[in-house]
């Protein structure tokens, strides 16, 4: 192969470590791809470090050792979380989205590939610190964003069931009281699913009462794993008195009045 200019190498390392977040690249991988030496690989990493950290979009580790290389983890900065979430409450406050019973419309935001792909950084630079194993939720609205997150940890994504599937295998299969009516619910998960005694964070779309994270946090008991985090796209305000009261969200829903007007605000997070 032949010589790569500077700026194809950065390139190349750029998109490799934007493709693979959280996962540990060696150089060797780089040195062969790009027929280069270690050395001047190195001097390209500084460059990438440099400018992704300027610009707020990720970070750039080097691992020491022999297994050892460098690693890409996503982030977006204060400023352009803030207006990520600015821009999202003004797409919530549409009173076309309130339905009946009060409830807001938010399929459409939920499988939105860019409002999902910002809130999955957004999530997981939340919890990038904890060293987990797994992402958990719960079907069906939720998978995208936990998806997303799972991706930008670089573990993979768990999802449990409202009921149980034939192609699942043997489950385990628990009931939850959900945190808003009171009424008794079921879920479900395999055994195939998680090793134990794993460290889990819970990534749903909603958070209202706090019944399915509770339910979440016990069936992990189950697999002798532990639930380390929680977070959210949106967090209910309405209710007060909820079940988990340990977690994250990007926006809170304050209101929705029976003129159909959502007040809706940036969380905690971006205060």
């Amino acid at each position: 192969m032949e010589k790569l200019s500077r700026n194809s190498r950065v390139v190349a390392i750029t998109k490799l470590l934007l493709e693979n977040p959280n996962k540990i690249l060696g150089l060797n991988q780089f040195s062969d791809l790009l027929n280069a030496a270690k050395s001047t690989i190195s001097e390209d990493i500084v460059i990438i470090r440099e400018l992704l950290e300027k610009l707020e979009m990720g970070k750039v580790e080097t691992i020491s050792g022999a297994a050892g290389g460098i690693k890409f983890i996503p982030i977006i900065g204060y400023e352009r979380g803030n207006k990520f979430a600015l821009e999202l409450c003004d797409l919530l406050k549409d009173d076309g989205r309130v339905i009946a019973g009060n409830f807001i419309y938010v399929t459409d935001v939920m499988y939105n590939p860019q409002i999902i792909g910002k809130a999955g950084v957004i999530l997981s630079s939340c919890f990038k610190n904890m060293d987990i194993d797994y992402v958990i939720t719960v079907e069906t609205k939720g998978i995208p964003l936990a998806y997303e997150v799972a991706r930008n940890l670089g573990v993979q994504l768990v999802i449990a069931r409202r009921d149980t599937q034939v192609t699942e295998g043997p489950t385990v299969t628990i009931n939850y009281v959900s945190g808003t009516s009171g009424r008794l619910q079921q879920m479900s998960l395999s055994k195939r699913s998680m090793k134990p005694s794993s460290k889990c964070i819970f990534i749903d779309d909603f958070m209202k009462g706090g019944g399915t994270a509770q339910g979440i946090k016990d069936l992990l008991k189950e697999f002798d794993s532990e639930l380390v985090g929680i977070g959210v796209l949106i967090d209910n305000k309405q209710v007060e008195k909820k079940l988990v009261d340990d977690y994250v969200s990007i926006v809170e829903l304050n209101s929705v009045d029976k003129s159909s007007i959502i007040e809706v605000q940036p969380s905690e997070m971006f205060s």
